[in-house]
C-alpha cells in the first residue's frame, strides 16, 4: 500500500492526517440502502475521535471526482487489541455511494484523515445525542466513550456520562440503522417516524423536548445534534429554552477537507455578538457550540 502524510492545515494541533490508499474489510448492509463501510487504516484508527470525518474518494474514476466527507462510525481492534479499523456508516443518495455500495473486500479506497474538530471530551450526567437521517452516523463512537467502553485519540480524553439517550428519528422504520449497536451499548433509545411506522409518529424535536422536560439537573446535560440542518436549528433552539448547552456537528458539503476549497463555510457570531462572519466548516468545525452559530443565517445559507 503507497502512502504518504497530507499536508498539515495551518493551526491545526491534531496529528497530521493519514493520506493514501486502504483496503475494504467489509462492507454490509445496516438498514434500506445504509451500509457500514470497515477500512483497514491503522494510523487513522489510532488518532480519530468521534466527531471527526474521513474524505473518501474511489480511485481510478473521475465520476465523481472529488473526494466525499464521511463521518468516523467508529475504530475497531484487530486480533491482537490494537487499533487497526475505521468505519464509516452512509446512505445510498447520489453517485458517490452508490459506487461505494459496490465496494467489496480487498478493494481500494483512497482515504485522507482524521479531519476536523470532533466533539469535546466532558465529564456530564447526561448525554442527549439528536440524530436525523443518517446523522447517527458520529454517536456509536461517541456513546462508547462517554459510557467508558472505549478510547479513541493518540491522548487519553475524560469523557464521562452516567447516562446516554439517543433521539433518532427517520423517514420510515427501515431507513433506522444501527439501533442494535446503541442498544448493546445501555444508550436509552427513543425512536421517531414521519410516517408513523416505528417509535413516535413526528418529528425527532418533539421526543427532545420530551426528554429534556423530565430533566430534573439540567445543568449537567449536554445535547449532541447531527442531521438535517432544519432539525438542528430546531433542536438548538429546544436546548436553549431549557439552558441546555448545545453541539452541532454539520454536514456542510466538503470538496477538500483541509480548508483550501472554502466550499464548506458556515455562518458564525463574531466575538461579542455583533454581526457574523463565515468559517471553514472542515477546521473550525464540523462540530460548533450552538451558542457560536448564526442559526438564522444558517438555515439560509
Amino acid at each position: 500500500m503507497m502512502a504518504q502524510q497530507a499536508p498539515a492545515a495551518p493551526g491545526r494541533k491534531t496529528p497530521t492526517p493519514f493520506f493514501g490508499q486502504v483496503r475494504v474489510v467489509s462492507n454490509r448492509p445496516l438498514a434500506l440502502d445504509t451500509f457500514l463501510l470497515r477500512l483497514d487504516a491503522p494510523s487513522v484508527a489510532r488518532t480519530a475521535v468521534p466527531g471527526q470525518f474521513l474524505m473518501l474518494r474511489i480511485p481510478g474514476t473521475t465520476d465523481p471526482l472529488l473526494g466525499r466527507a464521511f463521518a468516523l462510525w467508529d475504530a475497531a481492534a484487530d486480533s491482537t487489541g490494537q487499533l487497526r479499523y475505521v468505519e464509516l456508516g452512509y446512505l445510498v443518495v447520489g453517485k458517490m455511494t452508490r459506487a461505494m455500495r459496490r465496494l467489496r473486500r480487498g478493494e481500494l479506497v483512497e482515504v485522507w484523515g482524521p479531519l476536523g474538530n470532533g466533539f469535546p471530551a466532558l465529564e456530564v450526567e447526561h448525554l442527549v445525542m439528536v440524530a436525523g437521517g443518517i446523522g447517527q452516523t458520529p454517536f456509536p463512537a461517541l456513546a462508547k466513550e462517554y459510557l467508558g467502553k472505549a478510547r479513541y485519540g493518540p491522548k487519553p480524553r475524560a469523557a464521562r456520562a452516567q447516562r446516554v439517550t439517543l433521539c433518532y428519528g427517520t423517514r420510515t422504520a427501515s431507513l433506522l440503522a444501527g439501533l442494535e449497536v446503541f442498544r448493546s451499548l445501555g444508550v436509552q433509545v427513543h425512536i421517531s417516524t414521519d410516517d408513523g411506522t416505528a417509535g413516535h409518529p413526528g418529528r425527532v424535536t418533539e421526543l427532545l423536548q420530551r426528554v429534556l422536560r423530565q430533566e430534573s439537573h439540567r445543568a449537567g446535560t449536554l445535547v449532541v445534534c447531527c442531521g438535517p440542518e432544519p432539525m438542528m436549528v430546531q433542536a438548538a433552539r429546544i436546548a436553549q429554552q431549557h439552558h441546555v448547552r448545545c453541539l452541532l456537528s454539520l454536514e456542510a458539503p466538503m470538496a477538500c477537507g483541509i480548508g483550501v476549497c472554502c466550499s464548506c463555510v458556515v455562518p458564525v457570531k463574531e466575538p461579542g455578538g455583533e454581526g457574523w462572519d463565515y468559517c471553514r466548516s472542515c477546521l473550525q468545525g464540523p462540530v460548533f457550540d450552538a451558542r457560536q452559530l448564526e442559526l438564522d443565517q444558517l438555515l439560509a445559507h
